[in-house]
């Protein structure tokens, strides 16, 4: 008779499961979506960061520049509204995969006195309208009418030395960095209307709180 080999330490560490990591969890939890999300909702929430980030990393090449504001401010301070501008950006963008994700339905767990409440529709759908709105003003209608005439907001000419009317590589590059935020703003707004239409349709009555994998 054969006697039965011992398991030995390769085979027990190919069994034993690994040990997710905090920030893969944390990911996961960032982007876990809600029940009744459809895929073309979490799709468009992905995507918004996205739309985003190119202006952002124009910006940042601010940084590099060896003149940023043509002497009237300080170079270090441009640089530190450089930086807190394209993080405070892509963070609102971020805000949008919270209308289909679990955590834009239901407070985390480590939110003192909210963890595992509903969170109220109305606390959701209001400031995300107001954001679309605003983005759509600013990065779609005053973004395009200034861009077709060259003009700023109150109507005087852009300088000559503006990005879109610099000519060149550095024109095509400003442009495929902000046509993007055109975007912006309708994408929130149908994420709200999709998000306040789930909301507004699911059954009554508590949501389970989140379970101890899912905490944000």
């Amino acid at each position: 008779m054969f006697q039965a080999r011992p398991a030995s330490t390769t085979d027990e560490a190919a069994t034993t499961p690994r040990r997710e990591g905090r920030l893969p969890r944390a990911w996961r939890a960032a982007h876990e979506p809600a029940a009744g999300v459809p895929r073309w909702a979490r799709r468009v929430a992905y995507a918004v960061p996205l739309v985003v980030l190119p202006s952002g990393i124009w910006r940042l090449g601010v940084l590099f520049t060896a003149d940023k504001r043509g002497g009237s401010v300080a170079d270090w301070a441009m640089d530190g509204y450089v930086v807190l501008l394209t993080l405070i950006s892509e963070v609102l963008a971020f805000t949008a995969v919270g209308l289909v994700a679990r955590w834009g339905e239901v407070f985390p767990r480590w939110m003192p006195g909210w963890g595992g409440r509903r969170v109220p529709t109305a606390a959701a759908v209001v400031p995300a309208t107001i954001g679309a709105t605003i983005l759509t003003l600013v990065f779609t209608v005053i973004a395009i009418i200034t861009t077709v005439t060259q003009s700023k907001t109150n109507g005087d000419p852009l300088p000559a030395d503006f990005p879109s009317r610099a000519g060149g590589w550095e024109t095509v590059y400003f442009y495929a960095s902000y046509v993007p935020l055109v975007l912006w703003g309708p994408m929130v707004g149908i994420l709200t209307y999709a998000y306040w239409r789930r909301r507004r349709s699911a059954t009554a009555g508590p949501l389970m709180p989140l379970e101890d994998g899912s905490a944000c």
